[in-house]
């Protein structure tokens, strides 16, 4: 090779597929949750995921927790990195913001990923007083109403002038604020998450007079 001038290019290993593999371990909750999403009430059922935002040429990692009863992302963190740390402190916010709604009967569902699977997760969940539920493998539809939200967002998120990391965050914060409290949604008596779960606890309709009760309509664009 050298005579001739050859080289051969060496492909570097993927970082992220090794530290998936060191993280990974064989402890693979049970199916708890059987898609009952909506059967439980608020703050039983607790969906969580990490997707991929593409910005210019490199990724951002979104983790978000999710009240399947009320959809409203009670907590979210974005990173730079895939390391566990950031799934980790999405579940320490959801603890600091809601600990105290939760209860021993809440669930906190997910897909067998690497992430879910690793130790740190499993105790952190476990000191939280949580029970860890996971998806079948390779079956979406187990963490349906988890996957249909950040499909939602990518399709109204625009991120496509983001050059830096920063700027990502700017837009999926601001995103987040307008999807808890703006976003209105059929399911949820045409309200939106966070006013979804006031009316459900006070048992007063905050959209009263801005509803057409003849006809059962809200004035105004609604949003799946």
């Amino acid at each position: 090779m050298d005579k001739y001038g050859l080289m051969c290019p060496v492909r570097k290993a993927n970082p992220y597929r090794r530290m998936a593999k060191a993280m990974k371990t064989s402890r693979i909750a049970d199916n708890l949750l059987e898609r009952k999403f909506t059967e439980y009430g608020p703050r039983k059922v607790l969906l969580t995921d990490i997707t991929y935002i593409p910005y210019n040429g490199t990724f951002a990692y979104l983790s978000t927790i999710l009240d399947a009863y009320t959809r409203q992302v009670l907590s979210y963190v974005l990173s730079d990195s895939l390391e566990v740390d950031f799934v980790l402190e999405t579940v320490r916010k959801l603890i600091k913001s809601h600990g105290v709604e939760l209860t021993k009967e809440t669930l906190i569902h997910s897909d067998q990923g690497c992430h879910y699977t690793s130790t740190s997760f499993i105790q952190l969940v476990n000191d939280k007083e949580l029970r860890q539920s996971m998806s079948r493998k390779g079956n979406c539809w187990d963490n349906a109403p988890q996957e249909s939200f950040f499909g939602h967002m990518k399709d109204e998120i625009d991120i496509s002038g983001c050059t830096k990391y920063w700027e990502v965050k700017t837009k999926v914060d601001d995103w987040m604020d307008y999807y808890n409290n703006e976003r209105y949604q059929w399911q949820l008596a045409k309200l939106s998450p966070n006013e979804y779960y006031e009316y459900i606890s006070t048992g007063v309709y905050p959209l009263k007079g801005v509803v057409n009760e003849g006809k059962g309509q809200l004035e105004g664009p609604i949003t799946n």
